[in-house]
């Protein structure tokens, strides 16, 4: 759920300071909203009667001209209250030229050539090189750039063949998951008339001997109501070069499944297909076909979701696996396909760092570890004896281990909060690394301070907290408080260059560690989940306390932003303590926890959410759902919800529903707005032109409400 780029470059070059102690918030004219409309729709669900007003908004605007229209009326309130922000434009500016800069991704190594994408900071989209590794020159092999009007169209997954001689490619049109494959050949530039529907959630991966690649696909979905309707019965087929999607053969398929996604991976000597069945829940099964059997039968070896299984590599018959079967914070495996009935073995144990990824490179095995959401990377001998650590360019995070088996040459990429993502070469004999893409930034990076912190909650539970500002803002500070809290995901330390243009006007960021995310192993992941999901909302809370109690921020100086299931934990935390934040800013949230599970892919976040089929999960969810627990009579934060018109994850009508709610009910005076943009989705895939433009609308609006001082940068 949660889709979320990395984009960065910051100019610490102040021309002023920010207000430091608590402001009252301007007086502002009564903001007139639209007229919502109420239609007749009260349900019965275990003897409670739920009214749900607002229902005809879950349509899809481009079938229903009447949703189109309040999308239009509200984005129009919208505008007209942002545009007398002050410090709109100035952000607006500063985020453009943080960005210009060279972004580059860790590249994959094919048939002697290096791929990698590549963003020069003043392109709306990345674009895909290819480097040869002989002469290290560059070229463009796909430019996204153009394929639209707006440049919502973006290129999405890609994967050269073995040979480096042909890459496939995904299409995104306008922010949507939906995909379509494509083939081009890297020499002559020529794309293929190979053209893959249908494909969604999928990874690509060539056979060993390029002659096409396995990838996921979905059947073609029927009726008007495709764009919000649920996803069933994904299968893996192979695509051979050259050939109709009609003539793809399908590889594998579980008719008695279907909400569960099938995900192709292949073992670097291409004997074995990795096939994961999940339903989405960092849980799966695991299923191998042996290519070199012309009939490709699966055996399957995992049967059932209680754990995750992922292959990293193989020697031969032997699969190296990192799971959590029987280790809440993940161990290393073997499976020995030569056995007629494969059991693990262990090789490295459980730590009380949790184990989070981990590689077979160069004859060893890398594996990454979180302390304390901080990243180490320990190495060790296949059969599982300690070989050292990996020294990291700093205290921070470091990731994507990529490279073969067999091929000393690794690379891996490394951030937090004060560095840029930089890309670097790792040598596995020698055990060091150069820097293989590093960005060059106009900015006094030694000028911010990032610092961790601790606190507890409700509870009493320990939980981290990172705080970003300048070394020159010691007092009381308008703040921006940051979470996510859910699916086993960790929030870990990366650049991120909209907190960081909050940072330069003098303002705090604070990105807190809270049960849900996966930074204490599936322990801290339970403890968020289902019916323990209030502890994700005590968590944020008590954050928030903490930050005023240590005089971090002011009375009224604290913003909250989160995105996806952070933005359920805006809506949530938004309802239960109105009083402790100054605005609000939750973004794609699901906010709607009575039908979520009817949408798209809702299905697959059952296991996290619960299942409001169910008496015990829909007390549960009735509990904090944000659309159904918004109550008259407290003054209410100022709200910014944003949300796209093309998000296909979490659909647009949870905010459109939650924010007719808000603006029906009586709240106190500050605004209750939502921002709709267009040709736009989850995240991922949006142009920067329009990231600009939504973050320099959600830190002037922040600014506004929380007494931060908006002023210009040379």
């Amino acid at each position: 759920m949660q889709n979320t780029a990395v984009l960065a470059i910051l100019s610490l070059v102040l021309l002023g300071t920010a207000n430091t102690q608590a402001q009252e918030a301007p007086d502002m004219a009564t903001i007139s909203y639209p007229q919502t409309k109420r239609v007749d729709v009260v349900e019965d669900h275990f003897g409670r009667t739920i009214v749900d007003p607002y229902r005809w908004l879950e349509t899809n605007a481009g079938q229903d001209p009447a949703v189109a229209d309040w999308v239009a009326a509200q984005n129009a309130v919208t505008e007209q209250h942002l545009a007398t922000l002050p410090g709109r434009d100035i952000f607006r500016g500063r985020l453009a030229a943080m960005l210009n800069y060279d972004q580059v991704t860790a590249p994959t190594k094919r048939g002697g050539r290096y791929f990698f994408t590549k963003s020069s900071g003043q392109e709306n989209q990345p674009t895909l090189y290819v480097r040869d590794a002989h002469d290290g020159t560059d070229r463009v092999v796909i430019d996204p750039n153009g394929w639209s009007a707006d440049n919502a169209d973006a290129l999405a997954e890609w994967a050269p063949s073995d040979d480096g001689a042909l890459v496939a490619f995904a299409v995104q049109t306008g922010g949507t998951d939906w995909r379509t494959i494509k083939i081009i050949d890297v020499d002559s530039g020529t794309v293929r008339a190979d053209d893959l529907q249908w494909v969604r959630f999928s990874t690509i991966t060539w056979a060993k001997d390029n002659s096409g690649f396995f990838y996921s696909r979905f059947p073609e979905p029927e009726g008007p109501g495709s764009a919000t309707g649920g996803i069933a019965n994904q299968a893996i087929y192979f695509h051979a070069v050259g050939t109709t999607q009609a003539e793809d053969r399908l590889v594998y398929a579980d008719a008695a499944q279907p909400q569960v996604l099938q995900l192709a991976d292949i073992t670097d000597d291409g004997r074995y297909l990795l096939i994961a069945t999940t339903p989405g829940a960092g849980v799966n099964g695991l299923t191998v076909i042996d290519l070199a059997d012309a009939d490709w039968t699966p055996r399957l070896l995992i049967d059932n979701f209680e754990a995750e299984w992922s292959v990293i590599g193989n020697q031969g018959d032997l699969l190296y696996v990192l799971t959590s079967h029987d280790a809440e914070r993940r161990r290393l495996v073997t499976l020995d396909l030569a056995q007629a009935d494969p059991q693990p073995v262990e090789i490295v144990p459980e730590d009380e760092a949790v184990l989070t990824s981990a590689a077979l490179l160069g004859g060893r095995l890398l594996a990454t570890y979180l302390v304390d959401a901080n990243t180490e990377v320990r190495r060790f001998h296949t059969s599982g004896v300690p070989d050292g650590t990996v020294a990291l360019p700093g205290i921070g995070s470091a990731g994507g281990l990529r490279g073969n088996g067999a091929d000393d040459e690794a690379f891996f990429i490394y951030s937090s909060y004060d560095t840029p993502i930089s890309v670097y070469r790792y040598s596995v004999a020698g055990n060091d690394h150069t820097p293989w893409a590093k960005p060059e930034v106009a900015a006094d990076l030694d000028s911010i301070v990032v610092e961790q912190r601790f606190y507890r909650s409700k509870d009493g539970t320990r939980i981290p907290l990172f705080i970003t500002r300048r070394n020159d803002v010691t007092g009381p500070a308008p703040t921006l408080l940051y979470g996510y809290g859910g699916f086993g995901i960790s929030q870990v330390p990366f650049y991120n260059p909209a907190h960081m243009a909050w940072v330069e006007q003098g303002g705090v960021v604070a990105v807190a560690n809270i049960r849900g995310g996966g930074e204490y192993g599936r322990a801290w992941h339970r403890a968020g989940q289902l019916e323990n999901k209030q502890n994700v909302f005590d968590d944020f809370i008590a954050a928030g306390e903490f930050l005023k109690a240590e005089g971090v921020t002011s009375q009224g100086g604290l913003a909250i932003q989160g995105e996806s299931s952070g933005g359920l934990l805006v809506g949530a935390v938004v309802n239960q303590r109105p009083d402790l934040f100054a605005a609000a800013l939750p973004g794609v949230g699901v906010m709607d926890m009575l039908r979520y599970h009817q949408f798209t892919g809702g299905q697959m976040w059952i296991a996290d959410f619960g299942n409001p089929a169910e008496e015990r999960h829909f007390n549960n969810l009735m509990a904090y759902s944000p659309y159904h627990n918004i109550a008259d009579g407290q003054d209410c934060p100022a709200v910014l919800a944003t949300t796209a018109d093309t998000d296909d994850r979490v659909v647009p009508g949870h905010s459109f529903k939650y924010v007719a709610a808000l603006q029906a009910a009586e709240l106190g005076p500050r605004p209750r707005l939502v921002r709709v943009e267009t040709r736009a989705g989850h995240g991922a895939g949006m142009p920067q032109d329009k990231v600009v433009a939504l973050y320099a609308d959600m830190w002037s609006f922040a600014a506004h409400w929380t007494g931060l001082t908006v002023t210009p940068v040379k």
